[in-house]
């Protein structure tokens, strides 16, 4: 059966940056996959693109025809796309069955907290039986405000709701906050989204004038609304850096049910049978000290590792160390990475 990401975000996100190197990442582990390109806006693609809407409408042609600016041209296309829903299908079908998906989608928030576009395309990929998982990109900076980070609270938890998919809220770029000075709270607060009363007070400072604090009020009862609902949560995300890539996928893949399923055909059972002996990392390293407290010590050790493995391994191959391929140095990641799940990992 067919499984997918549907990768979904604000301008800025990283969403084609994440397309890119996640498709490295499952090259490297054996894993075929197509990245299927939803944003018509998107001319300047810096991954592998198996299907592209521009090659059925194009955002030109649609604001020059219907006289539309880029906003209300993007979700003319998808709307363009959906009516004729059966012809997008079967291109995506005929990618393979066996197939591994990322969607590129569009960045306009409007596609994943209110309109139906984007739902009525994903809900018949999954009556087709395609397993998806949403992967909502939050860039990091967002939760330096503590009305911001409310902000993009109600977006992950409207998107949630509308799509009504297995879904992974990921702050990412989370390998430049500590560029933005210090957090409120330790990072681990604002990943878990538990108790957000204790931003109220920092609302209250935020701004002292009467809009201000009926804005303040609103912030709070948005707050309380999180709340009640006990659906929102984030993973981290530094695309650069490969052991948190690889401790997301370990999360996606649970979330969509590939870890559960044959892997065979995929080529990568390794990776499978090292995820379900071993988990996921995100129980063995504190995101605080990693990203905020010691990041540098942390990036040094990691650089490091990965140095003196790719290194033993050209040595053993008798290669020199400028002919390192990606694929190698993802290879020797996830030996470390297999280690730390207290097995072997043999490719």
């Amino acid at each position: 059966m067919p499984f997918a990401q549907l990768i979904i975000g604000p301008p800025g996100s990283g969403k084609s940056t994440y397309c890119s190197g996640m498709q490295q990442f499952l090259s490297a582990i054996g894993r075929k996959t197509s990245v299927v390109n939803l944003d018509p806006a998107n001319d300047d693609l810096n991954y592998t693109c198996n299907l592209d809407i521009r090659d059925f409408i194009t955002l030109e042609e649609v604001m020059e025809e219907h006289s539309l600016g880029p906003n209300g041209g993007v979700m003319f296309a998808l709307e363009e796309v959906e009516h004729s829903i059966d012809q997008f299908i079967q291109k995506v079908i005929d990618l393979g069955k066996h197939e591994y998906i990322l969607f590129d989608c569009p960045g306009q928030v409007e596609l994943f907290t209110h309109h139906s576009t984007l739902h009525k395309i994903f809900k018949r990929l999954e009556k087709l039986d395609y397993r998806l998982v949403v992967v909502h990109l939050i860039d990091s900076y967002y939760i330096k405000s503590p009305s911001q980070y409310i902000s993009i609270l109600l977006l992950a938890l409207r998107s949630m709701l509308l799509l009504d998919l297995p879904h992974i809220n990921v702050l990412s770029k989370i390998d430049l906050l500590s560029n933005y000075g210090e957090l409120d709270f330790n990072l681990d607060f604002y990943t878990e989204v538990h108790d957000l009363s204790h931003l109220f007070p920092l609302l209250q400072k935020e701004s002292s004038s009467l809009l201000g604090q009926k804005y303040t009020k609103l912030s709070e009862a948005i707050a309380d609304v999180v709340m009640d609902f006990s659906l929102v949560g984030f993973e981290v995300l530094a695309v650069e850096d490969k052991k948190s890539m690889i401790n997301l996928l370990s999360v996606i893949d649970k979330a969509n049910g590939y870890l559960f399923g044959s892997t065979e055909i995929g080529g990568d059972s390794v990776w499978a049978d090292a995820t379900r002996q071993g988990g996921y990392m995100g129980g063995i390293y504190d995101i605080q000290e990693r990203w905020i407290d010691n990041k540098e010590a942390y990036d040094k050790q990691e650089r490091e590792e990965l140095e003196a493995r790719i290194k033993e391994h050209n040595e053993t191959q008798g290669i020199s160390d400028e002919k390192t391929s990606p694929e190698d140095e993802w290879e020797e990641a996830l030996k470390n990475w297999e280690e730390t799940q207290g097995g072997s990992y043999v490719r």
